[in-house]
């Protein structure tokens, strides 16, 4: 079976490497300081056999810049965030040949937090302005990390009108296969009626959430996958910012336990799987090892053409 294979977390990657720990600008500040090192990072996602890696501008929104006065800088930071992904597919060399380039269309007021997602106008015009930055570059959107439904119908909207494969990632509650805000993942599919979107996702949530949600991903009729975190919980007071401060991480998942997650989502009925925060380069290679040796093929694409939800 053809099963694209995401890259893992970007944002905590950078932060383990660097030895800045507390940076003013969350993960758009690797950005400024050390570009080689988010480089780096994203080449050794390809090397470890990704063949979608998403841009590090997840914190490079006008709204989380305007938290710390620093929303004039999002443009340059999204042109530079872009680049660098960009750069690491052209040093892979062969094995960045057939390397996609996703942007990242992310929450915008704060991760897991249903309760501060805005109204969908305020959302829909943020999310246009990301994404006109982004499209030259890019060749897929991944709007992930959704709390909502109506979150994510407007980032899928906002995308639509830039001629890339729309994909839309919901993050789950802990403890079950419903979206953060209690919502189903039918109802939360039943939001992108009339857009064209390419395939739907569970993702930063545990790998468990996502193995429960996967028949219901699956029914909606779109590509579905899954790419999860390694954080034990989520607690609902989260907040912008110092995410090592707030989150603990497991120490269940190594590179074996996260893939035996990820074949049983494929057995299930995924094709589009990776990782998510604490997934890193070294769960990348042993999930690509695992999907060769059961006969997968490992691609970055599964369709051209986006179908539109009826």
């Amino acid at each position: 079976m053809k099963v694209v294979l995401l890259d893992g977390g970007t944002s905590l990657e950078l932060q383990n490497r660097s030895s800045n720990k507390a940076p003013l600008h969350w993960s758009a500040e690797y950005l400024m300081s050390e570009p080689d090192l988010v480089r780096q990072v994203h080449l050794d996602y390809i090397l470890a056999g990704a063949k979608v890696i998403t841009v590090n501008s997840y914190s490079s929104t006008f709204t989380r810049m305007a938290m710390v006065g620093a929303a004039d800088k999002v443009p340059e930071l999204q042109r530079i965030a872009c680049e660098l992904a960009l750069r690491a597919r052209d040093m892979a060399g062969p094995a960045g040949a057939d390397v996609a380039i996703a942007g990242c269309i992310p929450p915008l007021n704060g991760t897991y937090r249903p309760d501060r997602v805005r109204a969908f106008k305020t959302n829909h015009d943020e999310y246009s302005r990301l994404g006109e930055l982004q499209a030259p570059h890019v060749d897929i959107f991944i709007c992930e990390t959704m709390s909502t439904a109506e979150e994510g119908r407007a980032a899928a909207a906002a995308m639509q009108p830039f001629g890339k494969a729309v994909w839309v990632g919901w993050s789950l509650m802990d403890n079950g296969p419903w979206l953060r805000s209690a919502e189903s993942v039918a109802t939360a599919a039943r939001a992108l009626n009339g857009l064209r979107v390419d395939a739907v996702l569970a993702n930063c949530c545990p790998p468990e959430s996502i193995t429960t949600s996967m028949p219901a991903l699956v029914a909606t009729g779109f590509a579905t996958g899954g790419y999860a975190n390694g954080f034990s919980a989520i607690p609902a007071t989260f907040l912008p910012g110092n995410t090592k401060e707030q989150l603990k991480s497991r120490r269940d998942l190594d590179p074996a336990a996260y893939s035996a997650f990820v074949l049983n989502w494929i057995e299930q009925g995924a094709t589009i799987v990776g990782g998510c925060c604490e997934v890193g380069p070294a769960h990348i290679a042993h999930l690509r090892d695992e999907l060769l040796a059961a006969g997968h093929e490992i691609a970055s694409s599964l369709r051209t053409a986006a179908p539109t939800h009826a």
